[in-house]
């Protein structure tokens, strides 16, 4: 594993900004729920302590599906989704999608495929 580092990320339009401090070296999931499937989102989990909103909070939109329990938040003007909100085996988590995070090549990012769908 790397070591945690600051990025800044957010929606399309500029309306909703983040910070979020994660290891691009461990990989993310690309999950095929109905989803992750059809947005095309590639995510890392991180604890809610580790990511900050500092502009926009107010432009967020919740939607929730199959079992309510995770907050998936998409900008009201653009409608992109740049992260989710849960609660994870060791508390409450933020689901990043890193093709939302400025200046990083997220062709390097290694990817681990998980079955969302089958679920």
């Amino acid at each position: 594993m790397g070591q945690l580092k600051t990025y800044a990320g957010g929606c399309q339009c500029g309306e909703v900004r983040y910070e979020v401090q994660l290891d691009l070296d461990g990989p993310v999931i690309s999950c095929n729920c109905s989803m992750c499937g059809r947005a095309g989102t590639l995510l890392s989990f991180v604890p809610a302590a580790k990511f900050t909103i500092d502009q926009g909070a107010d432009s967020l939109s919740v939607y929730k599906f199959n079992k309510h329990v995770i907050d998936h938040l998409f900008c009201k003007v653009c409608g992109i989704k740049p992260f989710s909100r849960g609660k994870g085996p060791h508390g409450d988590m933020v689901a990043v999608n890193m093709r939302t995070i400025d200046d990083i090549d997220q062709f390097a990012i290694p990817a681990k495929q998980f079955d969302g769908k089958s679920r």
